[in-house]
């Protein structure tokens, strides 16, 4: 979470680094104004793309809750829109860059893909112990595995588990010797 938080505060000194070089002619000779313009220009389209896009996810949203639908890819790309308008508004050309990859359709799908399996998911397993993704521990009591295998344990050979090499505790010949009396019905 702390190299997210310092990524997101790298964005900006990048933004300002970049635009300080462009100004002052040092990568390239453009004119202040002309960078001023090309800020001003970006932002605007970014959040029309935004605009347009949301208006989009919104639709979808309410197809999938009109159907009985649950919307869980419309709503991660709601909250991807949200974070694109977010670097739209912030000046510079960097976070636009970083905006249009969240606004962009073909772009926010394998962000949204990543979103759902590094957030999405470890989140609702640590909310839900597991059950909401499946990723439920089933194997008994977790140390239990250990002490039953090999031959030296207390489930080998010599073990409470009546001899059994698997250590089960059930041996198929045991079962076998087991007679069963048929009883009339009285």
């Amino acid at each position: 979470m702390l190299r997210v938080i310092g990524l997101l505060l790298l964005i900006p000194l990048f933004d300002a680094v970049l635009l300080v070089a462009l100004a002052t002619g040092i990568i390239y000779p453009i004119p202040p104004l002309v960078v001023v313009a090309l800020v001003v220009l970006t932002a605007l389209i970014g959040m029309l793309l935004v605009r347009a896009e949301g208006r989009a996810t919104l639709q979808a949203i309410q197809r999938k809750l009109a159907s009985g639908e649950v919307p869980t890819d419309e709503l991660i790309d709601g909250g991807l829109l949200i974070a694109a308008g977010a670097f739209f508004l912030t000046p510079g050309l960097v976070t636009d860059f970083v905006g249009l990859l969240l606004a962009v359709p073909l772009t926010r799908y394998p962000i949204r893909a990543a979103t759902r399996r590094w957030v999405v998911r470890p989140y609702i397993d640590a909310k839900t112990g597991g059950f909401a993704s499946g990723q439920v521990y089933i194997g008994g009591f977790p140390n239990e595995g250990g002490q039953a295998t090999g031959s030296d344990g207390p489930a080998g050979p010599g073990g409470p588990s009546g001899g059994s090499p698997s250590g089960s505790g059930f041996d198929a010949d045991d079962a076998t010797d087991v007679d069963f009396e048929e009883r009339d019905g009285n």
